[in-house]
């Protein structure tokens, strides 16, 4: 929760990491405070699971776009969600046939997930980042614009009090 004196009526809020933060008018009651946290939670709820892709999803995306740039050759056992990665976007453990994305990307523009799945379906074909691998990512159009964004997204992260994404 945060006050702002600047703040004269509207309320936000948006996911910090693990935290959400709801920014309020410093004036508000505790009353408002309480029903306005609420509100946001649930509002901030609606929009993740109205943009995130479930597990079985996401797998199916894998496929396709390992049928679309690597011709079928990259074929995970799994592909899910977790929210312990909280410095990686996604890891890949090749003898397993296991990926893992990071649930900070769910929200974030298609082409930026399909990149991180696609990097990820690479490494089932590659283990390291040599040129091998660099040479099969360069099949995807927007490698080096979904690179910039989550680069973007990192330095937005080290700045203090900058929000990441909000809801009005």
């Amino acid at each position: 929760m945060r006050r702002s004196a600047r703040r004269r009526r509207t309320v936000s809020a948006y996911r910090d990491g693990d935290r959400t933060v709801v920014l309020i008018p410093a004036r508000m009651s505790e009353a408002e405070e309480k029903r306005w946290v609420s509100v946001m939670l649930d509002k901030l709820a609606a929009q993740e699971s109205r943009r995130s892709l479930g597990d079985a999803e996401l797998a199916e995306r894998a496929r396709r776009l390992s049928d679309q740039y690597f011709e079928g050759r990259a074929r995970p056992a799994t592909v899910r969600w977790v929210t312990n990665q909280n410095t990686r976007w996604g890891s890949c453990t090749p003898a397993e046939g296991s990926i893992r994305l990071s649930h900070r990307l769910q929200g974030m523009p298609e082409y930026v997930v399909d990149y991180v799945l696609l990097h990820e379906l690479a490494h089932l074909l590659v283990p390291g980042h040599g040129p091998r691998f660099w040479r099969l990512l360069e099949a995807y159009p927007r490698t080096e614009r979904a690179r910039g964004y989550l680069e973007g997204v990192v330095a937005a992260e080290r700045l203090p009090h900058v929000p990441g994404a909000r809801a009005e």
